[in-house]
């Protein structure tokens, strides 16, 4: 419930954001109108309209994509025409004939039916309610395509659940939010509308004005000049709001804890009582499949982690610890591999990764996420805690938290041993390792000092973005014409941006980000598609990029995957350590360029 909710708030935020002007004037030509029998049906077409571009484009991959641009183009020119009617009475006459027709034909079979007479008074109805879903529908379409962050928190559920039931009713909340906020403005604003067609006693002159905007409207969108607009207008701009709700609902990697309360779960999806079944994995590294039932009798850390995110790098080496250091007292972590990105699905990757972090406790699969919602789990990472008798004690989600998590371990041990073989672990005061070299990628995060939040560079969940405005799925040279402040990012040369990441087209494209933290991360890949301008595959070599701090190369602040003159190379697909800042952290400008096409770039992380 407080899922919908939020999408329905994320809605009505809608209509403070410059996203909402281009389709304003086609809603707005309807403000003179009945509002049940003309502008709410409009809006009702208009709502389900985008609902079930959005059901689709969660559904149907690209295809959908390529689908929406011909709709796109089918609802300019229906627009087009709607435009040409507002300015020529004879062309409206002539298109509205065959609804009027088609308005006696359904009035005279109700007559016959109902023994009642038609009139052209209902057929003139029939012929604007028509009309108004046609319209409706067509600027359906149109919004289809920048429906903001909150569109992207239900598709990206959707991808990671499936598409469902729920999927189609949080679209339509979103929708119903967006419609009452419009429906709102236009019954405000059409007094003023009807006192403005009396004084001037030209209602004539204002049907044509209409005409002409609406005309405007749709000669700005078909060549691309609402993007250009739009990109310069920020004081309406509700993206920083948006991103807030989006916070809220999505899965998310959890903020780093220590002696700080405990995020509490939703309370609409508890944490289980007792450890669900695993068979739902899909795979199982370092083990045999496990089963609840082998496990009873052992206590068992669960942990949720995803190998490019850089907060469960960071809990690694604590928990490896203890899976060696408490293993002959019987207990047993598992490590639950539930991707964010779509490469973290590949096997291949994940088994490479874990040999190279060295874990050696089982990890699942879980590619799905069935055994991620049999926890109802939110974060990454998080710790589930089961006793001997398969019962769920305890939870913490996030970093830190290292103490107070392995006196839990020491307890349930304990109770498991009934206080005999476990004693010595329990009572033993020394500290599980020594903490992880501040030169290591493991090093504990710089919490002071992190200004800097997690940073997605795909069009679902992109915020503090400052270049032109994104062209979702399709090839654009962008460029960043402002001066940037804390936190503000970018993008510059020609790039490919879609739901999830950013694929650079040419050699010489690049990334701006103006941050304060000791560590910058980058989540990066290759690209094999034959859509980037060298057609071959990318071989081992990696593509070549290069770092620059404040315009200099990073030497002594350079991270473990670049060399002092910020030459690097992205090879495989994971989180790359870019800048470690060695003394007083400062706020830096940093820029990646990349000197081959064909990078895919995720996310920037910081520590």
């Amino acid at each position: 419930m407080i899922l919908f909710i939020l999408a329905y708030l994320g809605g009505v935020l809608t209509i403070l954001s410059p996203c909402i002007l281009p389709i304003l004037p086609f809603v707005f030509a309807r403000a003179g109108q009945p509002f049940l029998k003309s502008t709410l049906p409009m809006l009702l077409s208009m709502a389900l309209c985008f609902s079930l571009i959005g059901f689709l484009g969660a559904i149907g991959g690209h295809w959908v994509i390529q689908a929406n641009q011909l709709g796109r183009w089918f609802a300019l020119a229906l627009l087009f025409l709607f435009s040409l009617t507002l300015l020529s009475k004879s062309l409206a006459e002539a298109l509205s004939r065959p609804f009027v027709a088609l308005g006696n034909l359904l009035t005279e079979r109700f007559s016959e039916n109902s023994g009642l007479s038609g009139s052209n008074k209902q057929a003139d109805t029939t012929h604007s309610l028509l009309s108004s879903v046609a319209i409706g529908a067509a600027t359906g379409l149109l919004w289809a395509p920048c429906a903001g962050p909150i569109l992207g928190l239900i598709l990206t559920g959707a991808a990671l659940n499936g598409a469902s039931a729920k999927t189609a009713f949080l679209l339509l909340a979103y929708a119903a939010g967006a419609m009452s906020a419009i429906a709102l403005a236009l019954t405000a604003g059409k007094p003023v509308f009807n006192r403005l067609k009396k004084s001037l006693g030209a209602s004539e002159w204002v049907r044509k004005a209409l005409g002409v905007v609406m005309l405007l409207g749709v000669c700005a969108i078909a060549l691309g000049w609402d993007i250009t607009v739009l990109t310069q207008i920020s004081s309406a701009n509700t993206f920083s709001v948006e991103q807030k709700i989006l916070s809220w609902g999505m899965p998310r990697s959890a903020a780093i804890k220590d002696n700080s309360p405990k995020p509490k779960a939703d309370t609409t999806s508890p944490t289980p009582s007792v450890l669900p079944r695993l068979e739902a994995a899909e795979a199982w590294l370092n083990t045999a499949p496990l089963t609840v039932e082998a496990l009873k009798g052992k206590v068992v850390l669960v942990d949720f982690w995803t190998y490019s995110c850089i907060n469960c790098i960071r809990t690694l080496p604590y928990l490896k610890a203890w899976a060696d250091k408490y293993q002959k007292q019987g207990l047993i972590v598992i490590g639950v591999h539930t991707p964010e990105f779509a490469f973290e699905r590949d096997l291949d990757n994940v088994k490479r990764e874990v040999k190279k972090l060295d874990i050696q406790y089982p990890v699942a699969i879980d590619n799905r996420y069935a055994i991620w919602k049999a926890f109802n789990n939110e974060y990454w990472p998080a710790h589930y805690f089961i006793d001997a008798k398969g019962v769920v004690r305890d939870q913490h989600f996030g970093e830190g938290g290292y103490e107070a998590s392995e006196a839990i371990l020491k307890r349930l041990l304990a109770e498991a041993n009934h206080e005999e073989g476990a004693n010595h672990a329990v009572k033993e005061n020394k500290p599980s390792l020594t903490p992880p070299s501040s030169q290591s990628v493991f090093a504990l995060p710089d919490e002071k000092n992190i200004a800097s939040p997690e940073t997605y560079l795909g069009y679902q969940r992109a915020a503090h973005y400052v270049s032109d405005l994104m062209e979702p799925d399709d090839v654009y040279s962008y460029r960043v014409d402002k001066k940037l402040r804390l936190n503000d990012w970018g993008l510059k040369g020609q790039w490919l941006v879609n739901a999830e990441k950013a694929i650079a087209q040419k050699s010489g494209a690049s990334i701006v980000y103006r941050f304060r933290a000791r560590d910058l991360h980058l989540v990066m890949g290759t690209a094999k598609s034959n859509s980037v301008e060298r057609k071959e595959s990318i071989d081992n070599k990696g593509i070549k990029f290069r770092v620059r701090l404040d315009g200099a190369a990073p030497k002594v602040n350079k991270g473990l995957d670049i060399n002092e003159a910020g030459e690097g190379k992205v090879v495989e697909q994971r989180l790359y350590q870019l800048i470690r800042q060695k003394d007083t952290v400062q706020e830096h400008t940093f820029e990646i360029e990349f000197l081959e096409p064909g990078v895919e770039v995720y996310a920037f992380t910081f520590g």
